[in-house]
């Protein structure tokens, strides 16, 4: 299957307000969804009563959230497509802060449970804003832009865990209401400020036959020069997931982190991410090319998760962030090559399959990632065999790599990747 990619409004391109609009909306969401990191497995300890039992229900809390998002986030994408990005990103700002509230005021671990599937099933946020992004910027600038949107990911993630683990150490359940907070200012200013994106011209009637997970992973891998890279993605996804979602309780195990401590240690990462996506991603575009750039950058991650896991000191983790910056151009050099393959007219949908290999990377990894860490609890924290679940993320993207060096190998240059080698 072919599409062809038709050029961005003028109109629509020359819109920076909208741009910094959804900018801020990104950054609001990741200092909220920050602000809970280092306190939600503490939260989920409370109802548990050892290691092995507090890593099982925190991997499915995880779980339930990642389900409910794997089926919606393709139907909101498709929504979007049909009614237009704004409304379906004021619903999911509801999701965000229904979520925190809800789990601020839980009393049973059930309760933890449900408010995760309800508040997976209503947020789609970084799938719709995504497609936002591509309906207002030019086939050429999208790499760029989604590297915007990762440095205001990072910068939430400067802001936000190391928040929430300050916040968690007055109450474990402060940084969620804070986080819910967070949420309505959101709602509140997208509702006042947020433009539409896409024109009524543009849009296209919903059908559920093609807004399922599987029928729109199913479009996804048929789009021209994408195919290969579904696998790619998904693998590459489950393996940040897995590390997600064992990073604490990792630290904690290994090194005796307490909640503040592993807000720093984000913070870090949220450093390193705003130093490679809003300042060096644009030069590295140029000179390498998206297809180059990312199969570097997934190099760099499978070493860096070798080096996580073997890690015997603390202050090792942080030298291994700062190893692997090539690593954080990855997300946004694919998901720049699958926004220009697709079609402006399922841009949401696009984005939404996208979204989905990412919700079904959070359904697996906490099945994965939290046995593991279950598994190896009870060894003593110098055991080499406690970096588990990095070593399994690590043979996930040795693999991931692979196949994508295979991909581009036979995959014609894009005019980015070869205005890129022609500046050699």
């Amino acid at each position: 299957m072919t599409t062809t990619v038709q050029p961005t409004p003028p109109e629509a391109a020359s819109r920076p307000a909208a741009m910094r609009f959804i900018l801020l909306t990104v950054l609001l969401d990741m200092v909220a969804i920050g602000l809970i990191i280092p306190v939600l497995p503490v939260l989920v300890g409370q109802f548990t009563t050892d290691k092995a039992a507090q890593a099982f229900w925190y991997g499915a809390v995880m779980v339930t959230f990642g389900v409910a998002n794997f089926f919606a986030s393709p139907i909101l994408g498709a929504l979007s497509d049909r009614f237009g990005r704004r409304p379906v990103l004021l619903m999911g700002f509801c999701g965000f802060a229904f979520s925190f509230f809800g789990t601020a005021l839980a009393t049973e671990l059930w309760m933890l449970l449900a408010i995760r599937v309800v508040s997976g099933a209503l947020q789609a946020n970084v799938a719709v804003a995504n497609a936002y992004v591509a309906d207002i910027t030019s086939p050429e600038n999208r790499s760029k832009r989604y590297g915007q949107m990762g440095a205001m990911f990072g910068i939430g993630f400067i802001i936000g865990p190391v928040t929430g683990g300050l916040l968690g150490g007055i109450d474990v359940h402060l940084p969620f209401f804070v986080a819910g907070s967070l949420a309505l200012l959101n709602l509140l200013y997208g509702y006042f400020v947020l433009p539409e994106s896409l024109p009524v011209e543009r849009r296209r009637a919903f059908s559920w036959r093609s807004a399922n997970p599987v029928a729109s992973l199913k479009h996804l891998a048929e789009l021209k020069n994408v195919g290969g890279l579904v696998v790619v993605i998904g693998l590459a996804n489950l393996s940040q997931f897995i590390l997600h979602t064992s990073w604490v309780l990792y630290t904690t195990f290994r090194f005796g982190w307490t909640s503040v401590e592993n807000g720093w240690s984000l913070l870090a990462v949220g450093v390193a991410s705003v130093f490679v996506q809003g300042f060096l991603l644009q030069r590295l575009l140029k000179r390498f090319g998206p297809s180059k750039l990312a199969s570097y950058g997934l190099v760099s991650s499978t070493v860096a998760y070798l080096l996580w896991a073997l890690a015997f000191q603390g202050w090792m983790m942080y030298a291994v962030i700062a190893f692997n910056l090539l690593g954080f151009t990855v997300a946004a050099a694919i998901q720049g090559i699958v926004s220009n393959a697709a079609d402006p007219r399922t841009q949401g949908q696009s984005m939404g399959a996208v979204a989905s290999l990412g919700s079904l990377a959070a359904v697996v990894a906490p099945m994965i990632g939290a046995p593991l860490l279950g598994v190896v609890s009870h060894l003593p924290p110098t055991d080499w065999r406690v970096g588990a679940p990095f070593f399994f993320c690590a043979a996930l993207m040795a693999v991931s790599t692979v196949l994508a060096f295979r991909h581009f190998r036979h995959q014609p240059r894009t005019g980015f990747d070869a205005a890129a080698s022609a500046v050699h």
